[in-house]
This record gives C-alpha cells, structure tokens and sequence, in this order.
C-alpha cells in the first residue's frame, strides 16, 4: 500500500509548491486567483495559467469561470502533506537546532519535499506531536486533519480589547526579528491601550511592557479575544 510521502514523491517540487500556495490564498479568499497566486509565487501571471492547466489535468484543482481555482480533495491532501513537511521541519529547526524563528522558513521550503514519511513521524514525535509551529501556524495531524482556532486582526480590535497572539505571517523575517527582540510570540497575551486613527500606529501592553506597533504588522498578527466580563 503506497504510504502518503510516497504519493508526493511523484510529483515536481513546483506542482507541490502551487499546491501549497492555493490551499493557503483559497483559505483567505474562498478561491485563489490567477493574479493572487502570481503575487504570493513571485511569478508571472502567464507561468500561473501554464501551471494550473498541469494541476488541472492531473485532478488536483478545479476552475470556477472568471474567479480562479479551487483545490480538489486531491489537491488539499497534497497541500496538507507539503504544509505538515514544512511546520514540523520549522519548529524541528527552531526547537532543536535554535534558529530564529524568521530564518526557519526559508530553510523548511528546502527541505519540505524530499524528507520521508518516516523522517516526518520520527520529527513529530521528537518533538512530542506538536500542533502549532513557532509563528502560530496549525500543523496537519498524520491524518492530514487540520484544526485552527477562530481569529482575527489585531488591527481590527479596539482600545480595552484584550487576548491572546496566536499566529503571524512568516512572509517578513524582518517583522519576525522585530517582534522577538521585543519577546512577543504566539501565545503572549495583550490589551489594547490606544489605536491612533488614519491607519496610525497601535499602543499594545504585552505582559508589563507597552509597545508600539505600526498597522503593517497589526494587520499581520492574528489574536483571538479573551471573553468580557
């Protein structure tokens, strides 16, 4: 019986990548368009429709007219084995081998397709079965299930808002660097103390400490609010 890692093996590193890609811009935007995956790639639109007509005759995405593509139940599961591949192995780099979390990802994107299925269990177990890599992302189970909490902006709340950082784009190292310096990382509880208007900046109490925050990176982080009382 072929095992997952297996399945993956047999196909390009790209067509992983685009995989990956879509389930990740489909999960924001309910479907994930040409124009959107060309800026999430890096590439241009034109090399997007050549590589989505490849996804498409190989069953793993389906067009909807004038919108974009959606990944197949074959797809997701390639997607969620290329995206347990690439948390285990940044929080396998950042817990064991002490990189920073805003050096992991690139070293993940490396590494995500060629490691085996036993190498992937022998990680999570190493690592004692995680569910969350160092910036706050899920990581699918080994039945490729994927369970996230319901989120939002810190940019979306208000002053008095209280709660808990729980995840934040790895896209920026830079953003990263800035928020470890000021040891802010997924699981830090906040409160809102002010919010300038015209998209100013956030004044945010984390622990004892209030730091300022651009909307940038408050639009980047996402929070999930503590119940009022």
């Amino acid at each position: 019986m072929p095992t997952r890692t297996a399945g993956l093996i047999e196909l390009t590193a790209a067509v992983q990548d685009y995989a990956k890609a879509i389930y990740e811009v489909e999960s924001r935007a309910g479907v994930a368009s040409t124009n959107a995956l060309a800026e999430r790639l890096g590439v241009r639109p034109a090399s997007v429709s050549g590589m989505l007509r490849k996804l498409d005759a190989l069953g793993l995405v389906v067009h909807e007219r004038y919108r974009g593509v959606r990944l197949t139940d074959s797809g997701r599961k390639v997607a969620l084995e290329v995206l347990r591949h690439h948390r285990l192995l940044e929080l396998y780099l950042a817990e064991s081998l002490g990189m920073g979390w805003d050096e992991v990802d690139a070293e993940a994107e490396r590494l995500e397709h060629v490691i085996s299925e036993e190498l992937e269990e022998a990680i999570a177990a190493k690592l004692g079965h995680p569910t969350r890599d160092p910036h706050g992302d899920p990581i699918p189970d080994r039945e490729l299930l994927i369970v996230d909490v319901e989120n939002c902006s810190l940019d979306e709340l208000e002053p008095g808002d209280s709660g808990t950082f729980v995840r934040v784009s790895d896209s920026d190292p830079a953003m990263l660097r800035f928020l470890a310096e000021r040891g802010i990382a997924p699981g830090s509880t906040f409160e809102l103390i002010e919010k300038q208007p015209f998209d100013g900046p956030l004044f945010v109490r984390f622990d004892e400490a209030v730091h300022v925050l651009g909307a940038v990176l408050a639009r980047a982080m996402r929070v999930t609010i503590a119940e009022q009382h």
